[in-house]
């Protein structure tokens, strides 16, 4: 069984939002009909909730898709080379532009200054040159970052499992900033523990399998999972290498988790997609200026454990769920 606990359901930017949303909801027949093109990298769990939440929180604030919302997806299967051209097939179709993962916010970036572009997915937007800061974006685009409470998941839930680790496996796309990010901030977590990082890159799916296995073989304690998009797209395979390892694996998103990891700490990525429709509409109704709205962190996080993972690996699922409550 996969159980989850809301630890922090609302904290006061979610509150907020609700407040907004509740006093600012519009049928559809009192809507400007409006068009979105929407970019999407890749297929995965984590990113296609973002674009769930997404449309499902333009609907509950008044742009129901069919009626006066149209949608101009697509999806770049993790091509990043079809990136430029996808971009600019669906910048001409629409009024606004919403970018799902850092690729695509770079990508739109790119092809125009003048439409609202939002982001989401996107954890160091100031790295991937979106924006000039998270209070003041400086440009066309604003949005929200996925970064999670990267020291929360190392120190309180990983280490504590691992009490005598003395490796830690990190595995990662190094070609994607978004990841980058997060390795370079879990690094130092990790030393000032005294406890060494082992790090693997991969440059596709196709070397996960030996990356994984190398971490197996340098006989690593546990994992840490950044949120990166070509190790969130092959958790099926992640997962059962570690599984079969017996290598606690903690971080990354829930959806990582939930398919094949053991835990973490971290955001719901639906909720970020409602979030960031919140500030699209926020935007048309106010007629916000994305170059003076700040970027937002997540309004929600949670613990998530996979109770088939920590069964398979020998750990009580309930002591994860106390390491929290302590």
């Amino acid at each position: 069984m996969k159980k989850i606990i809301n630890l922090l359901l609302v904290v006061s930017l979610a509150l907020v939002s609700i407040l907004y949303g509740s006093s600012t909801t519009a049928s559809a027949q009192e809507r400007e009909p409006i068009s979105v093109g929407i970019l999407q990298f890749n297929a995965h769990g984590s990113l296609d909730e973002n674009y769930r939440g997404f449309i499902e929180g333009l609907a509950e604030l008044g742009y129901v898709e069919g009626e006066n919302l149209t949608v101009n997806y697509v999806n770049a299967a993790a091509e990043v080379s079809q990136l430029p051209s996808l971009a600019s097939s669906i910048e001409a179709e629409s009024d606004y532009l919403f970018a799902i993962a850092t690729p695509s916010a770079q990508a739109l970036a790119n092809t125009t200054q003048d439409k609202v572009i939002l982001f989401s997915s996107v954890a160091d937007p100031i790295g991937a040159g979106v924006v000039d800061s998270l209070e003041e974006p400086g440009r066309n685009l604003t949005g929200t970052t996925n970064i999670g409470p990267i020291e929360q998941q190392i120190n309180e839930i990983l280490l504590p499992l691992v009490p005598e680790a003395k490796k830690i496996g990190l595995i990662y796309n190094s070609s994607e900033i978004n990841a980058q990010y997060q390795v370079d901030i879990a690094v130092p977590i990790l030393e000032e523990q005294g406890i060494e990082p082992v790090i693997k890159t991969i440059s596709s799916t196709n070397d996960i399998s030996q990356a994984m296995n190398a971490l197996v073989n340098e006989e690593v304690d546990g994992i840490y999972l950044v949120t990166d998009n070509y190790i969130a797209a092959s958790m099926a395979l992640v997962g059962e290498i570690g599984k079969e390892a017996g290598i606690p694996m903690v971080g990354g998103s829930n959806d990582m988790i939930l398919e094949n990891g053991l835990a973490t700490y971290g955001l719901d990525y639906y909720e970020l997609g409602v979030q960031t429709a919140e500030m699209l509409v926020r935007i048309i109704d106010e007629d916000l200026d994305p170059a003076t709205t700040p970027v937002e962190l997540a309004n929600y996080l949670e613990l998530v454990v996979n109770e088939d993972y920590a069964n398979a690996i020998g750990i009580d699922p309930q002591e994860i769920y106390d390491l929290m409550e302590e």
